[in-house]
């Protein structure tokens, strides 16, 4: 297998937070007596990711030491996501990456199914999203976004608000492999955006290459995983016993409520 490479996107604070992250970027916010980045890169590494680097912003010289690279997006107040990960494309040219936000966790298997994946662009989902989602807002349609396959596994509809629970046929969960040949699909739409790409979110990213006729994969996911946007979901994921066996089996052990940073 070719070797792969992680690039964990973690240059936002966090406002939703709330005073967790006035000191702190967002991917350090503690859980079980991990920052949330300590999960990523258990996860990456166990799945049989090679080297890890980090798109820092907000407050990131507290990002030092936990990955074997740290980028820059000094305009982090400015831009979405997708401009993070811009600024790692140094990586992204040179050979597959795997892809992950810094406010979620999940096990090593799912990072092993997107390493084997063999595609320009694929994107995980979540086939019991329904469930988590009920559990962390009540009304799972209110966060939910559109997510609709067709043939072979492609990805025909993402990130629109759904009026029905139909569709949405799995949650997108921020972990995400990308190629150079998919690299080179996004550098393309952005230079054609221009200025307006700094307001372009990942689905509405993914969103618009669909619609240019780019094939986007999904990787479907059935197990325990977590995103963290509020003080109820880390309170939510506390006190779930399959969420500290996940933190064990990664070898996160010795669990406090104290941050580690």
């Amino acid at each position: 297998m070719t070797s792969m490479n992680a690039i964990i996107l973690a240059a936002g604070r966090g406002s939703r937070l709330g005073d967790l992250t006035d000191g702190r970027p967002k991917g350090l916010v503690n859980l079980l007596g991990h920052p949330l980045i300590g999960w990523q890169v258990a996860g990456l590494r166990a799945g049989g990711v090679a080297r890890t680097a980090i798109v820092r912003g907000y407050r990131g010289e507290m990002m030092e030491g936990y990955a074997d690279h740290l980028f820059e997006n000094p305009r982090w107040s400015e831009t979405n996501m997708v401009m993070s990960l811009a600024a790692a494309a140094p990586w992204l040219r040179q050979g597959p990456c795997i892809i992950s936000y810094s406010d979620i966790f999940y096990p090593a298997e799912l990072v092993r199914s997107l390493c084997e994946v063999h595609a320009p662009l694929a994107i995980s989902y979540d086939l019991g999203w329904w469930d988590l989602w009920t559990a962390r807002f009540g009304d799972p349609l209110s966060d939910a976004e559109t997510f609709r396959l067709g043939e072979a596994g492609r990805v025909t509809d993402i990130g629109r608000k759904p009026t029905a629970r139909t569709e949405v046929e799995g949650q997108y969960m921020g972990l995400l492999r990308i190629e150079p040949e998919g690299w080179s699909w996004i550098e393309a739409l952005l230079a054609e955006l221009g200025p307006d790409a700094d307001r372009l979110d990942m689905t509405g990213m993914l969103g618009r290459l669909i619609a240019a006729g780019h094939p986007v994969v999904g990787v479907p996911f059935s197990g325990v995983w977590g995103e963290v946007d509020s003080p109820t979901d880390l309170a939510l994921y506390r006190d779930d016993p399959k969420v500290a066996a996940m933190g064990a089996a990664l070898g996160l052990a010795g669990y406090t409520d104290e941050p580690s940073n």
